[in-house]
């Protein structure tokens, strides 16, 4: 932490330390635009406002809930620039639910069917003697044959 006219600053590696994210992680949301642009020292090390750390908190709370880095910076630069962007996070958090909840469904069928195939093996198996091959994953192809690999696993992001 560095005192520079009266503020608390601190240096890459600091705000790394304070906020559990690598320097080069910082460096990365500067160049991206989550983080402002640094100040400098007259030796070139990077000098951020106490304030960052409760913005990489933000971002990294932003991630776990499905924002991109892109969106994340797209937002933060709309609210440094006095704009208000609450509708647009707004909308893309929406958005996030219904991807999982659409994932959620798609680990359900998944989870269906597994349970399904792994029933129909635990039968190969008992039919066939120790060192002969029962054909589990061949038995895949006909698992799906006539149905598209995707109408038996659910909704998949492309």
């Amino acid at each position: 932490m560095v005192k520079r006219d009266g503020a608390v600053t601190l240096r890459s590696g600091g705000l790394a330390k304070a906020t559990g994210v690598s320097p080069d992680t910082i460096r990365h949301y500067e160049k991206i635009g989550v983080l402002p642009k640094a100040s400098r020292t007259e030796a070139g090390y990077r000098l951020y406002p106490g304030s960052a750390v409760e913005r990489v908190f933000v971002v990294q709370r932003g991630l776990r809930l499905g924002f991109t880095l892109a969106e994340l910076a797209e937002v933060l630069k709309a609210r440094d620039a006095g704009g208000t962007p609450c509708q647009r996070v707004y909308r893309l958090a929406k958005g996030k639910l219904e991807d999982v909840s659409a994932d959620i469904e798609a680990l359900k069928k998944t989870e269906k069917y597994l349970k399904q195939v792994l029933s129909d093996w635990e039968r190969r198996m008992r039919r066939t003697q120790s060192g002969q091959p029962a054909n589990l994953l061949h038995s895949l192809t006909g698992a799906v044959r006539g149905k598209r690999i995707a109408d038996q696993f659910g909704r998949r992001k492309p």
